[in-house]
């Protein structure tokens, strides 16, 4: 079994996010010197998602530092625009830092706050806590093995892995979309199509972020249907 920390719920923030907590939106709430990615095919920096305690996904490896999760995506009022290259882990359009100590290949500008999460309501900031509660996932399982008894019990494996979540077992639904480099941990499930928050991924998208087990780095992927 793998413990994860299931997203509850998404709770709205009512002062800005200062501590080095997990959170979706608002400002990154940096460790060491800020390492905000750029795109190098836009020249312009990606919109900050998320930030993640790798405590919770890495145990003692990961106390003390945060996984910081960014995607190239349109601006409040321009949600026509969208970049393929999201769904890959290498394409220079996403990234994940870790910090501290974290290495990341891409290019980078020294900005303590950048582009965020928005409403697509009003355009207006948004920046959510998350309420978790403890669980444990079956142990991954590749899927051409789903179907062979025992155990025959592909609906009850998906439920129990699906969702959005901290850590875990991941729901691969269009293949073992494992990033290169590995192993890698799951340090986050999240279909945003169901979220307070406006993040186009896609038309029905899962994104998954990992980071190494030695908490140097991460990838991000998204598989979309």
């Amino acid at each position: 079994m793998v413990p994860t920390l299931r997203i509850g719920a998404f709770v709205p923030a009512g002062v800005p996010i200062t501590a080095p907590v997990t959170k979706f939106g608002g400002q990154p709430v940096w460790l060491s010197e800020p390492q905000w990615p750029v795109n190098d095919a836009w020249d312009e920096p990606m919109r900050f998602i998320c930030q993640i305690e790798l405590g919770a996904v890495l145990g003692d490896v990961g106390r003390g530092k945060l996984a910081y999760v960014f995607v190239t995506h349109a601006a409040h009022g321009d949600e026509t625009f969208f970049d393929p290259d999201i769904a890959f882990p290498d394409e220079g359009a996403n990234a994940v830092i870790v910090q501290p100590g974290g290495v990341y290949g891409g290019s980078t500008l020294p900005l303590a706050t950048g582009p965020s999460l928005y409403h697509i309501e009003d355009g207006s900031d948004a920046e959510y806590t998350v309420r978790l509660q403890p669980d444990k996932d079956p142990d991954f399982r590749p899927q051409h093995d789903h179907g062979r008894p025992p155990p025959n019990d592909h609906d009850q494996y998906w439920e129990q892995i699906s969702g959005a979540k901290i850590g875990g077992t991941p729901a691969f639904f269009q293949g073992d979309d494992w990033p290169d480099g590995g192993p890698w941990k799951l340090a986050l499930q999240l279909s945003p199509n169901f979220q307070p928050f406006y993040l186009n991924l896609g038309a029905a998208p899962t994104a998954f972020a990992f980071v190494s087990p030695d908490a140097k780095q991460g990838r991000l992927l998204v598989q979309d249907s």
